[in-house]
């Protein structure tokens, strides 16, 4: 192929690329509009079920419960769920992982960083989640993560409006600007209640974590209990102003 005949392939797939962006960007303003902002997590996964292929979607999972996957699966059978494998996980986060891999029609994809975590000790000293935690953040969870929603036009979060003040407002279908790519948060309305028993009711694998203290699980060096009657998530990067690790901004 001669250089002239390259440099117009590659427009067409920027110019294809820019199509699909303002279609799908379009499309999220329609879902959006079509469902408001208190349609079931059925209708939402349903509606998503309609217009993408499961090739196309993915599920974030951080392995605090699996009601998420499983209710996607239901309409989205094989869907991939993307996992975050920061090196810092506890046992028991691990477990769930193993536990959702083997009882939902779903395909778990490990995420990882480009290093190990002695890989970045050794490049940037121990404990970087103590001394800059965002730093770590980045480079454990987010810069992954943006690389594996790269291969997808559409993810599913898990986040739920009731988890923080920073969350009040979460929509059901959402345009990602950061990541290119339509979001939809399915359970944005649920409470941690609902959320508990949809999973005792139908045989959803849980985080044995979630019963003891811990209403959100991330990293283990940097998730703590919570005591009743706190922010869900005042146990995460406890003591310090953190209180996101990017993802959802």
């Amino acid at each position: 192929m001669s250089t002239a005949d390259a440099s117009t392939a590659d427009a067409n797939v920027s110019a294809n690329l820019t199509d699909r962006t303002a279609a799908d960007r379009a499309l999220a303003e329609a879902g959006a509009a079509e469902l408001g902002f208190d349609a079931t997590a059925a209708d939402v996964v349903a509606w998503v079920a309609r217009n993408f292929l499961v090739a196309e979607v993915a599920v974030a999972c951080s392995m605090a419960d699996a009601v998420l996957p499983a209710v996607v699966a239901e309409q989205l059978p094989g869907v991939d769920v993307l996992f975050l494998e920061t090196g810092y996980h506890f046992g028991e986060t691990r477990a769930t992982r193993n536990e959702v891999a083997s009882s939902l029609d779903v395909r778990i994809v490990d995420v990882l960083p480009e290093r190990t975590v002695a890989q970045q000790d050794a490049e940037l000293g121990p404990r970087l989640h103590e001394r800059d935690p965002g730093t770590c953040c980045r480079l454990r969870k987010m810069e992954p993560l943006a690389k594996a929603l790269s291969g997808y036009r559409l993810w599913f979060t898990g986040v739920r409006r009731e988890e923080a003040p920073t969350r009040t407002n979460t929509p059901l279908v959402t345009w990602d600007a950061a990541h290119g790519l339509v979001k939809v948060n399915p359970l944005a309305g649920w409470s941690f209640d609902e959320l508990i028993s949809h999973a005792t009711t139908h045989s959803v694998p849980v985080n044995l974590l979630l019963s003891n203290g811990y209403p959100s699980i991330g990293c283990a060096p940097c998730t703590s209990p919570v005591a009743e009657g706190q922010d869900p998530r005042a146990g995460r990067w406890a003591g310090v102003a953190k209180t996101e690790c990017g993802i959802h901004r």
